[in-house]
């Protein structure tokens, strides 16, 4: 089953510590380090929401992105929940170690893939027009004769080819060393991929999911040591990361700030639909767009300060939700259009067919769901992946 976990910002004294002191950050470098995790984390909500709208306009229905219902979004937190828990037992009962090097080997492949669907566009431009582009297929089949069924049929070409080529590259630098500036552009593609190929359907469904997941963060955070405990413990890039001690210690610094994917795709998966919303009024502005996105910077400039206040992890969305949610809903009212607002079907300008959101990935904090839509939806009219539902 498929699930989107928002983990809790965490500040450097609730970093992975790997049983090693850490120097203090000075104040230049957790203000360095807070601005830049903001930044990152609105670099795939703006450009993976713009995405999105190109996706959304594909015309083959295998090009279509997954689409979240209302019935997916109220699963989310019960599921969400029960992965947490499951993960929290595994770490306690098995050796981190061990799961830890699974891991790393299965996001390797989901990060590549991820990676390479993220760079294609500028691939495309950059590339010179005198290197041939031939085409390419991988097809795996069973049986034979007339009952040959399609199991893979993957079509690719030179530029994906070298797309993939690059972002191997930094699989491998990820697996070896385990840098926090490979783990970054892990997790940069991985929360891109999702705002881009995950749909939610309409306002109501969205208001759902993130008033489910805005509890779900702060009973597990409040409630419990079972999400910082898993944040900690899982080594995957499921998490943007930026060191507090870059000034002192360059970039062998260890002493990290912390913000987890699920923190960018939630939010962001909504402030895309508001982006759709808005070129489907026609009226040349992306007023609720940009409204949602200012929103979602003052929330999670908020997280940020009571955080450093405190010094105790937050639960993200218990700032980003109220904001990401009632900015535009104010607008809307005052603009007398709430009810055009909740009307809106964002599946409606698709094709009839387009799929939906039936199955969560197994690993928590989006990661799965983002390399697993996008080997399935690419929204790349030239790289299909056609899958014999026999074999799902």
């Amino acid at each position: 089953m498929a699930e989107l976990e928002p983990a809790a910002l965490l500040n450097e004294t609730e970093a992975a510590a790997n049983g090693t002191a850490k120097l203090g950050s000075s104040p230049e470098g957790a203000a360095l380090a807070y601005g830049s995790l903001l930044t990152m984390a609105l670099l795939p909500i703006f450009f993976g929401a713009m995405r999105s709208v190109s996706c959304a306009r594909g015309k083959n229905s295998s090009d279509m992105p997954e689409t979240i219902t209302s019935r997916d979004a109220a699963r989310f937190p019960i599921i969400a929940s029960c992965t947490l828990f499951g993960l929290y037992i595994f770490f306690k009962i098995f050796s981190q170690e061990y799961i830890n090097l699974l891991l790393s080997m299965y996001f390797f492949v989901l990060g590549v893939l991820a990676l390479a669907h993220t760079i294609s566009p500028a691939m495309n431009r950059l590339l010179p027009a005198t290197i041939p582009n031939k085409q390419y297929q991988l097809l795996f089949t069973q049986g034979s004769g007339e009952s040959k069924e399609d199991i893979l049929n993957y079509e690719f070409d030179t530029r994906d080819l070298v797309c993939l080529g690059l972002s191997s590259v930094v699989g491998v630098w990820y697996i070896l060393k385990k840098h926090w500036i490979a783990n970054n552009l892990f997790g940069l593609a991985f929360a891109l991929n999702g705002v881009e190929l995950l749909h939610l359907n309409n306002v109501s469904t969205g208001c759902i999911l993130l008033g489910g997941l805005f509890i779900y963060d702060i009973f597990w955070v409040f409630g419990t040591n079972v999400m910082v405990t898993v944040a900690k413990s899982f080594e995957a890039p499921i998490k943007l990361v930026f060191p507090q001690d870059l000034l002192e210690r360059g970039l062998e610094a260890n002493n990290f700030a912390m913000l987890g994917l699920g923190d960018i795709v939630i939010p962001g998966i909504f402030i895309a639909l508001l982006l759709r919303f808005d070129i489907s009024l026609k009226k040349n502005s992306h007023t609720y767009f940009y409204t949602s996105f200012v929103a979602y910077v003052f929330g999670l400039a908020l997280t940020i300060f009571v955080m450093h206040t405190f010094k105790h992890a937050q639960p993200a969305l218990l700032y980003l939700v109220p904001a990401c949610i009632g900015f535009p809903l104010i607008v809307a009212l005052l603009k007398g259009e709430l009810t055009e607002m909740f009307s809106y079907e964002s599946s409606a300008e698709l094709l009839p067919h387009t799929p939906r959101l039936s199955h969560f990935p197994a690993v928590s904090g989006s990661p799965a769901s983002l390399a697993e839509s996008m080997q399935q939806k690419t929204c790349s009219p030239r790289r299909r992946r056609h899958l014999n539902p026999s074999s799902m």
